[in-house]
């Protein structure tokens, strides 16, 4: 038999390309772009909050339902499906259509004529965003090698404060200047010429492959059967077949309410709680098998509710400073334009490269200082949110009669800490999370993740300081947005909570 025939006998085993310090930087610097112009269609909202309210003539229960469940309903259920398909298809693809998609609504937020338009372009706009985050966070990972995992995906977040800052200050100034209908519009925009730079210089590199060794790298993911290779998928068929049947209980209640006790708002609200079980429901059973591996797993559980206990305050938090600054500090949307979107770029960069630094050298001496890093974070948090909303009664003590940009500045220092250390489980939990499943599943994995971060993060936490401080206003007036952060706080202390419960079980659930 001649070399040749040799060759031709023995299995391939493709070379899996690695790619150039350079090239993988420069992929990270795209995909931080990308989810940068994700947090700015995100934030615009919270800046425009005052214009907003002002011509829908809006109550702040109702500005926490288009903040929040609006976006947050879709954004976090569709993400689930899409990230399937991104496990078995191009995630660039995905990710460029998504991209198109929620700056397209973001644009049309800007000709909405009614509180009802404006909320189904929101709605739009978390359809987009769906397919944005969980195909990137399973790129890096893909990019990065595990050493080094934590890090990148830190440094895919700051896609976060640089977005929250550009959105404050971008959607504030032209607000100001032009009108909120010509922020939507401008930030719109500037996403749809994004999304063709993302399509034509993003490679799909192979699944797994910083992970596998150079002459064994990982099959295909068209030639991965998870069902079979990782168990059966009984466990998430049944979890998504509890949640088909909580919709159906959910859809009749809805009905008997609206027909037999004339409770229209009832009835609906009902219906809407059944439709977001029954699209949870029909994305697990299409995402069973990876749901089959993550469910059991109490690392999952911990760190996904953990991470939606603190976003419950970041993400509010976030959304109602805005409002709480032109509230309480007295100051102009151009003020805060300018002052929140400092806070936001300075604090948040700091604490999320900082998280996934510590968090990497840390694990070195185990896993579970991933969740135990922002656990002491949020622990931190809370008294310094507190102590910088009171920063003008403190200088006041101090130096009685003092100027107010004395206590403006000794806020803004102050919130550079808690906006750092909130945001600071995100390289650390993102890239625990990672490691729950195979390479083949962790798309599908984020998606769960963030399925239960965002739609308790998101939908709850704008919400609930909204929905409180109407609750709190007869007593408090225009101060009732601040007892509303107060009370908040103590999901803080529960996601400190479960974040140690975290560590501790952190190393039996892990994957290499």
């Amino acid at each position: 038999m001649s070399t040749t025939d040799v060759a031709a006998a023995q299995p391939e085993t493709p070379e899996v390309p690695v790619p150039s310090s350079g090239y993988r930087f420069y992929v990270l610097a795209i995909l931080i772009l990308v989810y940068m112009l994700n947090f700015v269609d995100r934030q615009i909202i919270g800046i425009l909050a005052a214009p907003l309210k002002a011509h829908f003539n809006m109550s702040d229960s109702q500005f926490g339902l288009l903040g929040g469940i609006a976006f947050a309903s879709v954004y976090s259920t569709l993400a689930i499906p899409l990230a399937w398909l991104a496990d078995r298809y191009s995630r660039v693809w995905i990710m460029t259509g998504a991209l198109a998609v929620w700056s397209g609504f973001t644009a049309l937020c800007g000709v909405a004529g009614s509180f009802g338009q404006l909320f189904l372009f929101r709605m739009g706009v978390g359809v987009g965003e769906a397919g944005g985050v969980a195909p990137a966070y399973s790129l890096v990972a893909d990019y990065f090698p595990p050493h080094q995992r934590a890090r990148a995906l830190a440094a895919f977040a700051f896609g976060i404060p640089l977005g929250t800052a550009a959105g404050t200050l971008v959607g504030g100034l032209l607000a100001v200047a032009y009108g909120w209908q010509t922020a939507f519009i401008v930030v719109g925009l500037l996403g749809l010429l994004v999304a063709p730079l993302l399509r034509l210089t993003v490679k799909d590199p192979p699944r797994g492959g910083q992970d596998a060794a150079r002459i064994a790298p990982p099959p295909p993911v068209a030639q991965v059967r998870p069902g079979v290779m990782h168990g059966t998928s009984r466990v998430g068929a049944i979890t998504a077949i509890v949640m088909m049947v909580v919709a159906a209980i959910a859809a009749a209640t809805g009905l008997v309410q609206a027909i037999t006790a004339g409770a229209v708002s009832a009835g609906l609200t009902a219906g809407f709680g059944a439709l977001l079980a029954g699209v949870i429901g029909i994305s697990l059973f299409i995402a069973r098998a990876t749901a089959s591996v993550v469910v059991p797993k109490k690392s999952f559980w911990l760190l996904a509710l953990g991470a939606a206990s603190s976003s419950v305050c970041g993400y509010g938090i976030a959304g109602w400073l805005p409002l709480f600054f032109i509230r309480s500090f007295d100051m102009t949307l151009t003020e805060v334009s300018w002052y929140y979107s400092g806070i936001a770029l300075i604090g948040g960069i700091a604490g999320i490269w900082g998280g996934g630094m510590i968090a990497d050298k840390l694990a070195k001496r185990g896993k579970g200082a991933y969740p135990l890093v922002p656990a002491i974070a949020f622990l931190i948090s809370a008294p310094c949110f507190i102590l910088a909303m009171n920063s003008a009664w403190v200088i006041e003590q101090i130096m009685p009669g003092a100027d107010k940009a004395w206590g403006l500045t000794m806020a803004f220092l102050i919130f550079l800490i808690p906006t750092g250390l909130n945001l600071s489980w995100l390289g650390p939990i993102t890239a625990a999370v990672q490691h729950l499943v195979p390479p083949a599943m962790r798309t599908t994995a984020s998606a769960l993740f963030l399925l239960m971060n965002n739609l308790l993060g998101i939908a709850v936490g704008f919400f609930y300081f909204g929905w409180m401080s109407d609750l709190l206003a007869p007593r408090f007036g225009d101060e009732s947005l601040r007892w509303a952060i107060y009370t908040g706080m103590g999901f803080y202390v529960l996601a400190s909570i479960l974040l140690i419960g975290a560590s501790r079980t952190l190393k039996k659930d892990w994957v290499d």
